[in-house]
């Protein structure tokens, strides 16, 4: 393919990803042209190499994330881009990111399981805000007495927080507490800027505590 052509296929999707608002895989950017003029998969690879090196020096970046591609505002610039809304990002509770991570780090997880790990009771607001959002999700039933649901992250969960599969989550060997590991999974949103103004009770600064899980424990 010339060089002309690249640039042509190169810039429908610059415009796609902009204005797409949401990542797009590279068989969805195919799909954008008529059969007789699609590129390749090989080809849309090599454009999306192109394109992330567009990108070097400028205030947005190409990231690559569980659901496919995404032009974002680079996280270096997210305080200045901040204030063009009036809404305050979200701030999520401890107790409601120690629950995220116990789901992220040892799912599928029941939610006794983690009231047990906790020690204290998990909200129906939590697990309610959780699902709402479209980072957790039922994936089946614990074969015990009352068939407790079990519970795992989604695509959406790794593309807010920038990430492209599980196994880029830090290693939970290396943190401490649940607390430190909400921080750490906060630290990955880089550019995926939301303005929501919190609504929800469970959303408020929690003051309940409960004992950190097991740092050697792995996921299942």
């Amino acid at each position: 393919m010339n060089e002309e052509n690249l640039r042509k296929i190169q810039a429908i999707t610059e415009a796609a990803l902009l204005a797409a608002g949401k990542p797009m895989s590279l068989d969805q950017l195919r799909e954008l042209f008529d059969e007789h003029e699609r590129p390749a998969r090989q080809v849309m690879e090599h454009v999306m190499v192109l394109l992330d090196s567009a990108c070097v020096g400028r205030g947005f970046e190409l990231k690559k994330v569980a659901s496919g591609y995404r032009l974002q505002v680079r996280e270096a610039y997210a305080p200045w881009v901040g204030k063009l809304f009036e809404e305050k990002p979200q701030r999520y509770s401890r107790a409601l990111l120690e629950t995220l991570a116990l789901i992220a780090y040892r799912q599928p997880i029941t939610r006794g399981e983690i009231e047990d790990i906790r020690g204290v009771t998990v909200s129906s607001n939590i697990i309610r805000t959780l699902q709402e959002r479209e980072w957790v999700r039922v994936v089946g039933h614990r074969d015990v007495p009352g068939r407790p649901a079990m519970y795992a992250t989604t695509r959406q969960f790794l593309d807010y927080f920038n990430l492209q599969g599980l196994d880029q989550l830090p290693p939970l060997s290396e943190i401490r507490d649940l607390e430190e590991i909400g921080r750490e999974i906060e630290k990955n949103m880089q550019a995926e800027i939301e303005f929501e103004a919190a609504s929800s009770d469970d959303e408020t600064p929690a003051t309940e505590s409960g004992p950190s899980a097991d740092p050697d424990q792995t996921l299942h």
